[in-house]
């Protein structure tokens, strides 16, 4: 059976089926929960390939929480440490100062303009 014109849709939209552009509902949270699904599913694949390679899902399991923890620890030092970054940078950043300051002075006293003589 052939149709000599495009055939019409329930809701009158005179396009063939295939030339449509489908619609998708404007969902805010549509992009979240595929990035955590994809999370989850990427964590379940990590599970696995450490169960295989372990030959034991706790064994897997216990290597991974040896890399969390030890990226905890790391993030722990690196958060204790910046204060104290902070305080050598200021410091030096002090020493600077009053090193430029100096330097300022000398320059001033020597460029400084001789009174006349009368």
């Amino acid at each position: 059976m052939r149709f000599p014109e495009p055939v019409r849709s329930s809701d009158d939209h005179a396009s063939p089926v295939w030339a449509r552009t489908k619609r998708r509902s404007s969902g805010g949270g549509g992009g979240l929960v595929g990035v955590i699904v994809t999370l989850l599913a990427l964590f379940g694949v990590l599970t696995a390939v450490l169960g295989i390679k372990e030959r034991s899902l706790a064994e897997g399991g216990a290597l991974m929480d040896g890399w969390i923890t030890a990226g905890v620890n790391q993030g722990r030092t690196l958060i204790g440490q910046a204060p104290e970054a902070a305080e050598v940078a200021a410091d030096k950043a002090g020493a600077a100062a009053t090193k430029t300051g100096d330097a300022l002075d000398a320059a001033a006293a020597t460029a400084a303009p001789t009174p006349p003589t009368q």
